[in-house]
């Protein structure tokens, strides 16, 4: 069910967004070579604690940590592990807090110092430009497969492939609620968004194929060429006018 959220609710969820902005912006900066994965998980949980809020991915389906860490050929959900961010590696986290009981969720990749080849930055630039484009299409009235088309038109253009059995989602008293938010799609068709509804928008994308396979831990996606990977996320609130984004950083 699709709902709509009062004003209270979405103050709740301006702060999560908030917090979650700030979070993602110190982990960002914590990514240089030698960092250890366990060290960003323990920031993570750290920050958000000491701001009131709660992890909502420990404990998701028994998911064993409070962020997602994936690095390189690793699409989504790699479990932070004691492994150390070497120079050149794609880094992807995705996390998500829970502030009064309303949930944010967002996601970012960063190249860790050195980039290894041009295609790498390509492919960070380009997946978060996609993000980009699809939120700029975000209103009251607009339908879901609009975005959708957005983001696949984007990352085919520019020779990218997008795994279609993951979506962004809903997001409010839950971590995914209803609707769908698909990364491939059809301009024009699908569910109308409707002011007061919050989403989360999430191309994921891979260099060189759309399909993907799960490690042995049966979390981690990883794409199914060992491709690099890329993941960006916001949890955005639909508007008469447009949207705002609520896990942009903000001091």
């Amino acid at each position: 069910m699709v709902s709509i959220k009062s004003s209270s609710e979405i103050s709740k969820m301006k702060i999560a967004g908030k917090i979650l902005g700030q979070a993602l912006k110190m982990l960002e900066e914590m990514i240089k070579p030698g960092i250890n994965c366990l060290d960003l998980d323990k920031a993570f949980l750290e920050f958000i604690t000491s701001k009131g809020c709660t992890s909502n991915f420990f404990g998701y389906y028994d998911y064993p940590a409070h962020i997602c860490v994936s690095i390189n050929e690793q699409l989504i959900h790699g479990i932070p592990q004691n492994r150390t961010i070497q120079d050149g590696d794609i880094v992807s986290i995705d996390t998500g807090c829970v502030y009064e009981g309303y949930h944010a969720d967002a996601a970012i990749t960063k190249i860790c110092g050195m980039p290894k080849n041009e295609k790498d930055i390509k492919l960070v630039n380009d997946t978060k430009k996609s993000l980009e484009l699809a939120i700029e299409q975000v209103r009251d009235g607009v339908r879901i497969g609009t975005i959708s088309a957005t983001v696949q038109k984007f990352i085919e253009q520019n020779g990218f492939q997008l795994p279609t059995d993951f979506a962004g989602h809903g997001i409010g008293t839950a971590m995914h609620e209803d609707p769908l938010i698909p990364n491939t799609g059809v301009a024009d068709t699908g569910m109308r968004l409707k002011a007061g509804m919050t989403i989360c928008i999430e191309p994921m994308v891979q260099v060189s194929t759309s399909k993907t396979i799960t490690a042995k831990d049966n979390w981690t996606v990883i794409s199914a060429d060992n491709s690099m990977a890329a993941h960006f996320e916001h949890t955005i609130l639909v508007t008469e006018e447009g949207c705002e984004i609520l896990t942009l950083f903000k001091d």
